[in-house]
């Protein structure tokens, strides 16, 4: 490039800065922004409170705890607001085709819409095939993140049942020990940097759910033997044998033993 050119260009360089204005920066930013169905999301004023509303609905009924299913539901909110823009997008391209050829004095309003459909189909054909092939790598991401969110779930979930069964059998001893005049503490075997992630150790809730689980057995009993019924039911005289099972009786074992 010569001196004289480059001199011109500097020039010109001073007399385009660009946009002065808070809304023209805005706009200027979104130069490079076409359809928001990969990369980072750019979310316009309008829609950011609709967008935090969307990703707080789906990590909440994903259910995640920790920090790495929580990035995970968070990924996978991301996608489904992707997913919902691709659909959005392709309705509006056939909208605006529809307007752009319907012929408002076509005698067949049906047969009309279906050649400006088809008209469209034709014009966007790339643009709708890369809406197409948007679409199935979204879907591939989200079932990709779904599928190793429940793998971390199922794995914490089991490990604390695990700690729920532990903490019960040790609350049950510690009870043990206190009638026989010993202490006993069973949070002494629970340190913080044990308990699996979701298990909090609380004497109080693993005595409740102690109380829960006979209080199961019991209704449990009481409905097998028939004693449970609903109000809609028919009253115990008028239940027939296939309706209500015989109630059970309970007899002592009796041990014989031989004679030598």
């Amino acid at each position: 490039m010569s001196r004289s050119r480059l001199t011109t260009n500097r020039a010109n360089e001073q007399l385009s800065t660009g946009p002065r204005t808070e809304e023209g920066k805005k706009r200027s930013s979104l130069n490079a922004f076409r359809h928001g169905l990969t990369g980072q999301i750019v979310i316009h004023t309008p829609d950011q409170q609709a967008f935090q509303k969307h990703c707080d609905a789906i990590r909440e009924s994903l259910a995640a705890v920790g920090a790495l299913e929580t990035t995970l539901a968070q990924s996978i909110a991301e996608d489904y607001w992707r997913l919902n823009r691709a659909r959005a997008l392709e309705n509006s391209i056939f909208t605006l085709g529809l307007q752009d050829h319907s012929d408002p004095a076509a005698g067949n309003p049906e047969v009309d819409a279906a050649f400006a459909q088809g008209r469209t189909w034709i014009e966007q054909a790339r643009n709708l095939q890369l809406l197409t092939t948007s679409e199935q790598r979204i879907r591939r991401s989200i079932e990709k993140n779904t599928a190793e969110l429940r793998t971390l779930q199922t794995a914490r979930k089991a490990a604390v049942e695990q700690a729920e069964e532990k903490a019960r059998l040790l609350v049950q001893l510690a009870e043990y020990e206190d009638r026989h005049g010993r202490n006993y503490d069973p949070s002494n075997d629970f340190p913080p940097e044990s308990r699996p992630l979701g298990f909090v150790f609380s004497k109080s809730a693993v005595l409740g759910r102690i109380e829960l689980g006979k209080r199961l057995k019991q209704a449990e009993e009481l409905d097998w033997r028939g004693y449970l019924k609903s109000d809609d039911k028919k009253s115990d005289d008028s239940c027939t044998p296939k309706q209500r099972p015989e109630r059970r009786l309970t007899l002592p074992t009796i041990y014989v033993r031989a004679e030598d």
